[in-house]
């Protein structure tokens, strides 16, 4: 099924990698990644040596003695990204911004403007790497799924279109790792099967293919492989949450090791809370558990809806940590993974000062808890001296006492949840 293909997906290359040489021009051409601990984006140089992004950066240097490793600027990708964000929606406003460096784009309502969906690309590439000074691939299909594969095909910094009528040609003969969802396993079990490109997923039976994915997985994968997505591109709605997770490996049980998981995680939220001007009344947390002999992981929540919003890192950090000690509780097993999510989100200039409240006669960890309360202004106050000596010099200026030494143990929220993987 298909119809005009008049879908855009805009994909900006090696995206961080890309910033930093703009940034800095002596970076051109050179093997170079970001990220001290763990690789978050590698230029097109870097990944000819096999570098790839979520590699340990000492697995990089191995591979690459010559290679340069900056540490990131979040803030800086931010900027961009919001630059070109701003040019994509001079030619529609059917946007769907799937991460911080990749959007969808509807621009059947825009033709009668600026012409046919490839010169519409066309000007969109022009325009990114004359105002933004970026190179973005762009892919124009009739799907949201194929618009994605064509860019894919199209990097680095190219342009691909895959005309009305002609899907199943392109597609056929790409190999399966191009489809949304399947990773090596999944592209282990098909090659068992002979099957090694779209092509010859579209024509295997789905009733072949459940035996060895499962019914759920066969047919999602069978219906992308004949390009049948009828997914429109939906303009998101404000954020209702702001949430972060760490996964931890083989799992922790030492009572410090969590306390500083949940520090960690907590500034992270607060940290984009207060960019975004925002605070939240429910705390929310998960812990993943996944005992030796399991078949599967076991997840334990909790919440907690306070009297107003808060969006200090304190607050969030207490009435969190109260809520893992409450989920962990007295079992022994390891926890692998550690989610922390702030909900009932509101405009911080609209959270009042509270009055009538004797602060002797309130705990701290209540009271830090208690928006306008004394100790919560003080708390709002370090935070901004925070943010603001981080702003002028760099992320890793200053630190809080309880992550000292453990800061590089994973890579930042920002990247985890926004790695490019193009």
């Amino acid at each position: 099924m298909s119809g005009a293909a008049t879908i855009l997906h805009a994909d900006l290359d090696a995206f961080y990698a890309s910033v930093e040489q703009l940034l800095d021009p002596s970076l051109q051409g050179k093997a170079m990644v970001v990220g001290e601990g763990v690789v978050l984006a590698a230029t097109y140089e870097a990944r000819e040596f096999g570098i790839r992004s979520a590699m340990p950066t000492r697995t990089a240097r191995r591979l690459c003695p010559h290679v340069l490793v900056v540490p990131g600027q979040f803030g800086r990708y931010t900027e961009h990204s919001e630059t070109v964000m701003e040019i994509l929606q001079r030619f529609t406003p059917d946007i769907e911004q799937i991460s911080i460096d990749e959007a969808f784009l509807d621009v059947a309502g825009s033709v009668h403007l600026f012409g046919p969906p490839d010169e519409i690309a066309r000007q969109i590439r022009v325009a990114v790497r004359g105002e933004a000074g970026l190179p973005v691939s762009v892919g124009v299909a009739s799907t949201k799924f194929l618009a994605k594969v064509a860019s894919q095909v199209a990097k680095p910094d190219g342009l691909e279109v895959v005309p009305e009528g002609g899907e199943l040609d392109f597609l056929s003969p790409l190999p399966i790792r191009m489809i949304w969802g399947v990773g090596p396993v999944t592209a282990g079990k098909l090659h068992d099967m002979g099957v090694s490109t779209v092509g010859e997923l579209a024509a295997t039976e789905p009733g072949v293919l459940k035996t060895r994915l499962g019914r759920a997985q066969a047919n999602h994968l069978h219906a992308l492989a004949n390009n049948l997505d009828p997914r429109p591109v939906t303009t998101r709605a404000p954020a209702k949450s702001v949430g972060s997770q760490q996964a931890l490996g083989r799992g922790i049980t030492d009572p410090e090791d969590v306390t500083a998981v949940v520090l960690s995680l907590s500034e992270r939220i607060g940290g984009r809370l207060r960019r975004k001007d925002r605070s939240g009344s429910t705390v929310s947390v998960r812990v993943r558990f996944w005992a030796p002999g399991q078949d599967s992981p076991e997840n334990v929540s909790r919440s907690r809806t306070l009297d107003a919003p808060v969006g200090t890192t304190d607050a969030i950090n207490r009435v969190a940590r109260e809520l893992v000690d409450d989920a962990i509780g007295g079992r022994e097993e390891p926890a692998t993974l550690i989610g922390i999510a702030v909900s009932h989100l509101a405009d911080s200039a609209a959270v009042q000062m509270e009055l009538g409240f004797d602060d002797a006669e309130v705990d701290d960890a209540g009271d830090v808890a208690r928006a306008g309360s004394s100790r919560s202004d003080a708390a709002s106050a370090v935070d901004r001296q925070l943010d603001a000596i981080r702003d002028r010099f760099g992320k890793k200026a200053i630190g809080r006492a309880g992550l000292m030494g453990r800061e590089d143990r994973d890579a930042p929220d920002e990247f985890r949840e926004l790695a490019e993987r193009d």
